[in-house]
């Protein structure tokens, strides 16, 4: 696929994700477009690329009727990844907010096949898998793209949404055409995350000298962290090469112990603090981590920054961009809001 002069529409190519996607397709040449409520993106992610001319951006919600029809119009491809989500502590307390992108998902879609949208790319998530599969730490566990399902157990309402979401495109594809791609996100990290996520709440912690250091849970849940030029790099590879709704694990096969990344999180930054446990906190699976050999076999790709490396790189953003007394004021409502 060339990128170049292509009209590429982002949604929620304000965020964390979106932005650094933004970024990457601009470089390749493409013509993007933006649209964003703004409920949780950030202006300032994109706001040089729009007053450079280089993003136009629509501020309005894809949930209101005929908005998604005119965010696709004209649209060669689009990167769906708007979505009612945030962190550990938001995807367990606000089922009800998160149940919305079932009808998010299918507005797009439905607007997507409308206007004759070439290719539609999916921002899905490792909560798709079920969580019975993932209850052992010591297990050593990699989860490949058929251990979705059936049996069915998504990772609360957002984890559904988004199994939801990757069975209506392969639908549109069989029944209608309509090209697609999925890919599965693994606990995204790096510059320009916030701090409702795991990692960047370590560093926030850090950051703000706390004493005793919180640890949600037990401190033994595995995961895979994965650095956010991966994921873009491996989302804009998905565009290129797959077209009939295939659904792909973008991860690294890493297994970081949550103590592990506190532990180090703490040496590089020079932090002496207790850490203090809560098991009673929202801690999601045991043991998450993908599988990454069909995104090598269909896409070309793997995770290239391992996590300690990208970690650092996170650390080194986080502390010459960020104020104390502001993370002070925002951490504690952030590890269960948006």
């Amino acid at each position: 696929m060339e990128w170049k002069d292509r009209s590429v529409l982002v949604t929620g190519g304000t965020s964390f994700i979106g932005s650094r996607l933004v970024d990457a397709l601009l470089e390749r040449g493409a013509r993007v477009r933006v649209i964003d409520d703004l409920s949780s993106g950030r202006l300032e992610n994109i706001r040089a690329r729009i007053e450079a001319g280089q993003v136009a951006l629509m501020q309005a919600d894809l949930k209101q009727p005929g908005v998604a029809e005119r965010a696709v119009e004209g649209i060669s491809v689009v990167f769906h990844l708007a979505a009612d989500h945030g962190g550990r502590g938001y995807v367990d307390l606000h089922q009800a907010a998160c149940a919305t992108n079932l009808m998010l998902d299918g507005m797009v879609f439905a607007a997507c096949r409308k206007a004759g949208v070439e290719k539609v790319v999916y921002a899905s998530s490792g909560c798709v898998y079920p969580n019975h599969l993932q209850a052992d730490p010591n297990e050593i566990l990699y989860l490949t793209e058929d251990m979705v399902g059936p049996p069915y157990d998504a990772d609360n309402m957002y984890g559904w949404a988004k199994l939801m979401g990757e069975m209506t495109l392969r639908s549109y594809y069989r029944d209608w055409g309509m090209k697609s791609a999925s890919c599965r996100y693994f606990t995204v990290y790096g510059p320009r995350g916030v701090e409702n996520h795991a990692v960047i709440a370590m560093i926030a912690r850090a950051f703000i000298g706390q004493d005793p250091f919180v640890v949600w849970g037990t401190g033994e849940q595995v995961r895979n962290w994965t650095y956010i030029d991966d994921i873009v790099r491996g989302t804009i590879l998905a565009a290129e090469h797959i077209d009939d709704g295939t659904a792909v694990n973008l991860g690294t096969m890493e297994r970081i112990k949550v103590i592990d990344a506190v532990q180090e999180v703490l040496r590089y930054t020079s932090r002496k603090a207790r850490i203090e446990f809560h098991p009673e906190m929202p801690t999601g699976p045991l043991n998450r981590v993908a599988d990454n050999s069909l995104a090598k076999k269909l896409l070309g790709w793997q995770a290239e920054v391992k996590f300690m490396e990208g970690l650092h790189r996170t650390i080194d953003w986080y502390f010459s961009t960020k104020k104390q007394d502001q993370v002070s004021g925002v951490l504690e409502r952030m590890l269960t809001e948006r």
